[in-house]
């Protein structure tokens, strides 16, 4: 294959952690290492360590919106940014969220001439409903959603649950499903690190342990695991739930699982950024519940495969796809009561949770090392079909504005560089009066 020079584009990347950080990182990580070239572009974050990445990372100015919505918000439209961009000399603009970042990468197509990508990871539509309270306001954001997603010049989705999700956006293109992978190795840690690592939690090797790991938001199902772990309390039946996370609600989860009286059964721990001692808990753990209808990919649902661990998920959620039920997983339908049976029904079967963990392995897997050479492979199409004209041409006000502010950021861009010059004179007048000035004293 070809050797590309790739851009990345995300509103989120470490050392802010989530699934959609991650899938960038191993982007960037694995066509450095293996293909090409690739540069990441993402907010400032004042505690970032870019040093420890063999990839460039640029970041542009942002705003401190953690408290709101857990991250910080980006100002991409700089012309330092755009004028670093432009120098980058890159063969294909890949973006991965459909708002400032897309904003940004539309602009900088308009600069350098590249087809722009566009991969759909989380379902917008839910965090529009949570973020905006009147249905007029819902509708406008969506419409824009789509509009700002339909002038990328080819659309990815994660699973086809996501490409079903962008439609009820109102996107009406075409779209790839092009699925994230897993950057564990199959198998299995060590039972020395998983003393480790897990070892500071009382976690008795008779009672079954169940893991959550991911974001502590409602949406996700949380309630649903506390509501079904109240259940089995109530039947008598002893058990450990590990939660692995942060997020704008994990207060509110703490404070509910206290309400419940689940008490010592339950531990809370924060995200854990050691991918080692993340195996270590799914190695740990007898089923890995995950009963989020919010997520397009349910990368986590692969990464507990990956070391055999079994998945309670919610059927025909996009976290459940391919997952075939007894077989490589466990679907129940989406409510507490459903949970609790399958968990009371489970417990007394901890060899058939291991067999089916042992199946996921085998049939979930898929290495970032693959899903990123199929995306890879997929560039060169991109390029190929851009450079004949194969996409439609992006008109319209979305993209006059974005040229307008193109054209502005070079602008300014002018106007600081004759500040500079003008600047610079000065100082060399200054001098040089300074120097007559002197002789005559």
């Amino acid at each position: 294959m070809n050797k590309l020079n790739v851009c990345l584009i995300n509103d989120s990347f470490p050392p802010a952690i989530d699934g959609v950080a991650n899938a960038v990182t191993n982007y960037a990580e694995i066509i450095s290492r293996e293909y090409g070239s690739a540069s990441v572009v993402t907010p400032y974050y004042p505690d970032a360590d870019d040093a420890r990445f063999d990839f460039p990372v640029l970041r542009y100015p942002s705003l401190d919106m953690t408290r709101f919505v857990g991250y910080r918000a980006g100002l991409p439209f700089s012309p330092e940014i755009m004028a670093k961009l432009e120098g980058g000399k890159f063969d294909i603009i890949h973006s991965h969220c459909p708002v400032t970042a897309t904003l940004l990468a539309r602009a900088l197509r308009d600069r350098i001439d590249a087809p722009l990508v566009f991969t759909y990871h989380t379902k917008f539509d839910i965090d529009i409903a949570k973020a905006m309270r009147g249905k007029l306001l819902r509708e406008e954001a969506a419409k824009l959603l789509a509009e700002n997603i339909s002038a990328c010049d080819e659309v990815w989705t994660v699973s086809r649950g996501a490409g079903e999700n962008l439609r009820k956006l109102g996107y009406q293109g075409e779209y790839c499903v092009m699925p994230n992978g897993v950057d564990f190795p199959r198998g299995r840690v060590s039972e020395k690190l998983i003393q480790e690592i897990t070892g500071d939690c009382d976690l008795p090797g008779a009672l079954p342990v169940f893991l959550f790991v991911g974001r502590m938001m409602w949406y996700k199902g949380i309630k649903i695991i506390l509501d079904a772990l109240k259940r089995l309390m109530g039947a008598g039946l002893d058990f450990r739930m590990v939660f692995v996370g942060g997020g704008t609600d994990r207060d509110e989860i703490m404070a509910y699982s206290a309400s419940l009286g689940l008490g010592d059964s339950v531990f809370f721990l924060p995200p854990i950024r050691d991918r080692e001692a993340i195996r270590a808990w799914y190695c740990r753990a007898d089923l890995f519940l995950f009963p989020s209808t919010f997520d397009t990919n349910g990368l986590v649902v692969r990464e507990a495969a990956a070391c055999s661990l079994a998945s309670v998920l919610v059927r025909g959620s996009c976290a459940a796809e391919d997952v075939t039920d007894g077989e490589t997983g466990f679907l129940i339908e989406e409510n507490a009561e459903a949970m609790a049976a399958k968990l009371l029904e489970l417990c007394g079967k901890r060899p058939e949770m291991r067999r089916v963990g042992v199946l996921a392995c085998r049939k979930l897997y898929m290495s970032w090392e693959t899903a990123v050479c199929r995306a890879y492979e997929r560039y060169g199409v991109v390029i190929d079909n851009y450079k004949r004209g194969l996409y439609p041409p992006h008109g319209g006000l979305s993209d006059a504005l974005l040229h307008s502010l193109a054209q502005a950021m070079d602008n300014l861009e002018r106007g600081r560089q004759y500040r500079e010059r003008l600047l610079r004179g000065v100082q060399s007048g200054c001098g040089e009066l300074r120097q007559r000035i002197d002789r005559f004293l």
